[in-house]
């Protein structure tokens, strides 16, 4: 791992500590600069995940990619600057619901001291810091509030609008078990190859802006600013690949 172009690409130019503050900004960091992404899937380019390959298209090719390329990477980046980091599987909630299979998304526990701090900038919408784990009253970051709720098996990550807190659901569940990379590959294929996959449906490319997030979903370039919500119809390929570039930097 080459640390030094990886936060480049961050544009991270503060000091490293295991601590933290350096947590908190590094996820925010990744957040605002590697965009969510699954145009990989629509171009029928193989989503292969090996360090080597995920570092040469996340940070030398300026791509981003889905939770296991985004957060498979960000852990390495974690574990090479010195932080205690495992990868966890997760159930991400349907809308009935129900949950999807296990390693249907991939999460981060960090370690630091004697607290563990989930982490992760792979699952779109979602906490811009990490959420300490043994904190179960609502975190709020923004115009948003998560609660993590523990049974016997599992942690859930609720989350919802500070504005309507009878708006917090639930949105992925996972167990603290560490996994390895290679342990997502069958989630990872069928998210790229089977008609049952919300990512083979429509292309998204999102990410974190400094006050809300920008979207592109299909042929819609969503703008959100805390509780505002603008969307502009992109009517040609050409009017997408110039918000591809304008927005995420990514030429095709």
């Amino acid at each position: 791992m080459q640390i030094e172009k990886y936060l480049a690409r961050l544009d991270f130019h503060a000091a490293l500590g295991l601590d933290v503050e350096t947590l908190k900004n590094l996820q925010l960091a990744h957040m605002l600069t590697i965009p969510f992404e699954n145009l990989d899937i629509h171009l029928g380019r193989k989503i292969v995940l090996e360090e080597d390959v995920l570092f040469k298209k996340i940070v030398e090719r300026q791509r981003g990619g889905i939770c296991y390329e985004l957060n498979g990477l960000f852990a390495r980046l974690l574990a090479d600057i010195g932080f205690e980091v495992s990868m966890v599987a997760a159930e991400v909630f349907r809308e009935d619901g129900t949950t999807g299979p296990l390693f249907d998304h991939m999460a981060l526990l960090v370690r630091i001291g004697d607290d563990q701090y989930l982490t992760d900038v792979g699952f779109g919408d979602s906490f811009i810091a990490p959420l300490l784990l043994s904190n179960t009253t609502d975190q709020t970051q923004g115009h948003r509030i998560y609660r993590l709720q523990r049974d016997a098996s599992a942690y859930t990550v609720m989350a919802g609008s500070s504005a309507r807190t009878d708006s917090i659901k639930p949105s992925f569940k996972f167990s603290t078990k560490p996994r390895h990379l290679s342990d997502f590959d069958e989630m990872c294929t069928y998210h790229q190859t089977s008609d049952q996959s919300h990512f083979t449906s429509k292309e998204v490319c999102s990410r974190a802006t400094s006050s809300g997030r920008i979207t592109l979903s299909g042929t819609q370039l969503i703008e959100t600013d805390n509780e505002s919500r603008d969307v502009v119809e992109l009517t040609s390929s050409e009017e997408r690949q110039h918000a591809l570039i304008k927005h995420f930097g990514i030429f095709l």
